[in-house]
């Protein structure tokens, strides 16, 4: 077993994934915890299709550059944000209907563009990952934003609590309670972003959702969801990693997200708030023990 992964440690690019989903793990595990704490799972998922056409257009017109789709997708990202906070506040649909007209509009556009520039192929590791292959300046960018994500929440983490648990309470206190939901959202897109040379925009949703998902069955505290969370998700990675090292033909980002949909299923099956636990009617005191 020892000289197992002694084998496997002795490839540059093995050693390179296992750092660069380390980084990752903790950068995406608070964003993950506060999309299912807010209810806004789905939310994540769109917004991984939303900044389809950033990328596209960023790769379209300077090629494989990570700046380039970086801030192609940071772009568009933040605009069907902004556009989703505005329609709601502004007009009669809520932020989860013109949140969905908008990323459906962007993912069209996104595969339109993609279709006219005759450039499918070379953007599919993107789309789906190629943690197995990151370069310098991927590395350089998982490592800026997971720096930028653990300082943000050092700063919002208690506004996002106390918005997550009475929004009523924080809207009226706060004067500018928008602020705290569009910081929350621009983290979820630069982690999307971070995450689309590793484990591509779609896969990186899972590796959110998930392991906040199993950590939600386990931890009844916004602390404990956040460690657990964390700590499903690097052995999401590690274990994934390995077993598309052990099986070459699997691919690394498929593999980690599967692995975090083992420990969602068995955390279903088996955590004390599962389906071993009869729900109840949540009191206050209950609403208030998550802080």
């Amino acid at each position: 077993m020892f000289e197992f992964f002694t084998e496997m440690w002795g490839f540059a690019f093995m050693q390179r994934a296992f750092v660069a989903t380390t980084v990752l793990s903790a950068s995406v595990a608070p964003v993950g915890a506060f999309l299912v704490l807010r209810r806004l799972s789905l939310a994540g998922e769109a917004m991984a299709h939303a900044i389809t056409p950033g990328i596209v257009i960023g790769f379209v017109t300077a090629g494989l550059s990570v700046m380039s789709l970086l801030i192609g997708g940071l772009i568009a990202g933040v605009g069907v944000a902004v556009l989703t906070s505005l329609l709601a506040r502004k007009t009669i649909l809520r932020s989860d209907a013109s949140l969905a007209s908008l990323y459906l509009i962007a993912l069209a556009a996104g595969i339109f563009i993609l279709s006219a520039a005759g450039s499918a192929i070379p953007l599919k590791s993107f789309l789906f990952g190629s943690i197995l292959g990151i370069d310098d300046a991927s590395m350089m960018l998982v490592g800026g934003v997971a720096m930028v994500t653990l300082l943000s929440f050092a700063v919002l983490l208690r506004p996002l609590i106390v918005s997550t648990c009475d929004p009523v309470f924080f809207e009226a206190r706060t004067r500018w309670p928008w602020l705290v939901d569009q910081g929350f959202m621009l983290l979820l897109v630069l982690n999307l972003l971070a995450a689309f040379k590793t484990l591509g925009t779609l896969m990186a949703v899972g590796l959110m959702i998930l392991p906040a998902t199993a950590a939600r069955y386990w931890a009844a505290t916004i602390t404990g969801q956040l460690v657990l969370g964390f700590v499903f998700a690097l052995l999401s990675c590690w274990i994934g990693l390995t077993l598309s090292y052990i099986f070459p033909n699997t691919p690394s980002g498929p593999a980690i997200v599967l692995v975090a949909g083992a420990f969602f299923l068995i955390s279903v099956l088996c955590a004390p708030l599962g389906f071993g636990r009869k729900p109840r009617k949540q009191s206050h005191a209950d609403t208030t023990s998550l802080t």
